[in-house]
């Protein structure tokens, strides 16, 4: 008779923000196996932007996550940009950065916040959550919104920041500098945070490499991969800045990245200002009039790590396919190899670590007539079809 039990968590849970469900085998306090189901928040995001003008699809992919509403906009912009094959003004290249940088700070600050949250240190969680706050009100001084800010669009931004705003800005992350520095402080150096988060969910060099993990997590692990870096996008080629990482691949790494990185990211938007300065007001929109036939793939390096929008287009206003995969499609599934040896109460933490957004993950699992309801494909049998035309692709192209 087995001794292993089954424990599971989700598809709601009082530590999951948003469904998706996780089966953890266990063998007393030991987690031995996992298996996880996603795809329960399929909201047909790609399908709605093939029948939406590709203005109207930014503000669409704005909304697939409340923390990255940045990220996916800048991807879409970007593969639109090489389609178009229009280069941006400079100031707009400053704002992107800016904009994308202050969403990286407000992103981070959440998940401190909430691996606080999951460990029972609520201080942290608390301290965490009120330094967010002045992120967001820069937000919406900018742009208008806390969240979702509509800035992009494709050619530019759609609004400037005034040189008015520019000793706001600087004095908010002067003040937010302090902030980080005590909650640095009060990571680095609690016994309690060390003792629940060193060793604990370890992911070597090798599994981040064989899971094509991305962000914080793989730079946790000593993979230096920063889309920033690798590919720069926007203004970040012109600016000085360094790519975080550690060596040990544990939750306390991760930690330790995310902290480090918000100090990055307001380097990166104080030289922007200062760039800036030197630009004149307004020019900040290369016009395209019209999206020309072609193929597009634009990414960025979004809080979690690197999103793709691939987009395709044939000289109308809407895309004919829109493809989109972020971070956490890849690195949920870490999940596996990162909790197996863990015990129990460390499970949620390890899951945590790789801070997921499961409302990016949905997938299309089953197949049916949309008159009669019937299943034609399973999950199975689609990824075969995938496959199969993979494989026919490859032929012609040999």
């Amino acid at each position: 008779m087995s001794k292993q039990k089954i424990i599971p968590i989700g598809p709601y849970h009082p530590l999951q923000e948003e469904p998706e469900y996780f089966k953890l085998y266990c063998e007393g306090e030991k987690v031995v196996d996992v298996e996880w189901e996603t795809g329960y928040n399929h909201r047909g995001i790609e399908k709605l932007a093939e029948e939406k003008t590709f203005e109207q699809v930014f503000f669409l992919v704005e909304r697939i996550c409340g923390i990255c509403s940045t990220s996916h906009p800048f991807a879409f912009a970007n593969s639109l940009e090489e389609i178009s094959k229009v280069e941006i003004p400079d100031r707009a290249k400053y704002i992107r950065c800016i904009i994308g940088e202050l969403e990286r700070i407000h992103s981070h600050l959440l998940w401190v916040g909430l691996a606080g949250h999951f460990l029972g240190y609520d201080t942290v969680f608390m301290w965490a959550w009120k330094y967010r706050e002045p992120v967001l009100d820069l937000f919406e001084i900018i742009s208008g919104n806390r969240n979702s800010y509509a800035m992009f669009t494709a050619g530019g931004v759609r609004r400037d920041i005034e040189q008015s705003k520019f000793a706001k800005i600087r004095q908010d992350l002067s003040e937010l500098k302090k902030k980080v520095d005590l909650l640095t402080g009060a990571v680095m150096d609690d016994p309690v945070i060390h003792a629940r988060t060193k060793n604990v969910g370890v992911m070597t060099r090798e599994d981040i490499i064989d899971y094509a993990a991305l962000g914080p997590t793989a730079r946790a692990s000593g993979v230096a991969i920063d889309v920033r870096k690798d590919d720069p996008y926007a203004a970040y080629g012109s600016l000085d800045w360094n790519v975080i990482t550690a060596e040990e691949g544990d939750v306390f790494a991760k930690a330790k990245v995310r902290l480090l990185e918000m100090y990055e990211s307001i380097k990166i938007i104080e030289q922007s200002l200062e760039k800036m300065e030197k630009i004149p007001e307004g020019d900040i929109l290369t016009t395209i009039w019209e999206i020309p036939e072609g193929i597009g793939m634009g990414h960025a390096e979004a809080p979690r790590g690197e999103v793709f929008h691939f987009v395709k287009t044939d000289g109308t206003n809407s895309p004919v396919r829109h493809k989109i995969r972020a971070p956490s499609y890849m690195n949920i599934a870490t999940f596996k190899k990162s909790c197996v040896g863990q015990t129990i109460s460390d499970a949620a933490i390890s899951l945590a670590a790789v801070d997921p957004c499961y409302c990016c993950t949905e997938r299309m699992a089953v197949a049916c007539d949309h008159t009669s309801g019937k299943q034609i494909l399973d999950g199975e049998a689609l990824i075969k079809r995938s496959q199969d035309k993979t494989r026919e692709i490859k032929n012609k192209v040999k």
